[in-house]
């Protein structure tokens, strides 16, 4: 009798399945056995049953599926190879030291894309990149970042800006009343809530401690209460919000002592060259001056010369 034990089931009438088999599983026709491992899809190209069970056969093609997460150097590589201008070394470095650990972050098993992490990452990186000489490299740079992540950045930038709209038009109260509304933020903030609760898939992240730090800036819901209210609603550990928001915090006052340095330099800069260029400016008018008069004296030398005798033949 052919018997079947593997994670899947096979109908009797099937014309064609696919499946991924996640452990080695034995396959037994007529005590001959076959084994599948991990990373094989299988497509069950057609099942034919007879009236006696034991001559049912089964047609399977497998070819491998490599489910390997990228690494960190791959993720780093795509995002240099998506922007290849050189970027100032006060955002670059910044801008390294997130881009490794958002790579983590978005490689963890119960990682889920949510609109309050975007926004909270869309947040970071507006400030981070606040004063960058090009508004067009600054948006480039985004994107290749996103990209970099394989994910995608016009998601990112429209969710934040559905979130940043939502939350100007709601209240400390309305904020955290959201369980009991209808709405498609609240509806976003309901299914966090719910996944955050352990029925679903939640990675809780400094990118989303920064989101909600966020809506409640918007809404203008300073008071310390309404953090905590919203940490709740949301089935959130506070004390981990906190902690987060002082490293933003932190994060932010050095960044803006890191542009005011980069500002002094750039200005430095730009007066040296300044001051070079009006030092040539001089040099060249006084080479102009000395060949100018060099020519005068030697116009003046010829005109004196005295005429020359003819030649008596």
């Amino acid at each position: 009798m052919a018997a079947v034990t593997s994670f899947f089931s096979v109908p009797s009438h099937c014309s064609e399945r696919k499946a991924i088999v996640s452990s080695a599983r034995t396959l037994a026709a007529n005590s001959e056995g076959f084994r599948f491992r991990t990373s094989f899809s299988c497509h069950f190209v057609g099942v034919r049953t007879s009236p006696s069970p034991s001559s049912s056969r089964v047609v399977i093609h497998c070819m491998s599926a490599s489910t390997e997460p990228a690494t960190v150097a791959e993720t780093k590589l795509n995002f240099l190879k998506a922007y290849r201008r050189p970027i100032p070394n006060v955002y670059n470095n910044v801008l390294q030291e997130l881009i490794v650990q958002q790579h983590l972050m978005r490689y963890k098993s119960t990682y889920r894309y949510d609109p309050v992490f975007a926004l909270g990452f869309v947040t970071v990186y507006d400030q981070l990149m606040e004063g960058y000489p090009s508004d067009e490299d600054r948006d480039a740079i985004f994107q290749a970042y996103i990209k970099a992540l394989k994910e995608d950045p016009v998601q990112y930038r429209t969710d934040a800006q559905k979130l940043e709209e939502w939350a100007r038009a709601q209240t400390a109260s309305s904020l955290v009343e959201f369980p009991t509304r209808e709405g498609e933020v609240e509806g976003i903030l309901k299914d966090i809530a719910e996944r955050a609760g352990g029925k679903g898939s939640f990675s809780y992240s400094r990118f989303f401690a920064v989101g909600l730090f966020r809506l409640l800036e918007l809404a203008n819901a300073t008071e310390p209460t309404i953090l905590e209210k919203l940490c709740a609603a949301l089935n959130v550990n506070k004390r981990s919000v906190d902690r987060d928001l002082d490293v933003y915090r932190n994060l932010l006052s050095k960044l803006v002592q890191a542009k005011e340095l980069l500002k002094e330099y750039v200005d430095r800069e730009k007066k040296k060259i300044v001051e070079r260029a009006e030092e040539a400016q001089k040099a060249s008018e006084a080479v102009r001056k000395c060949l100018g008069e060099y020519s005068m004296q030697a116009t003046a030398d010829f005109v004196l010369l005295p005429p020359i005798a003819n030649d008596p033949l």
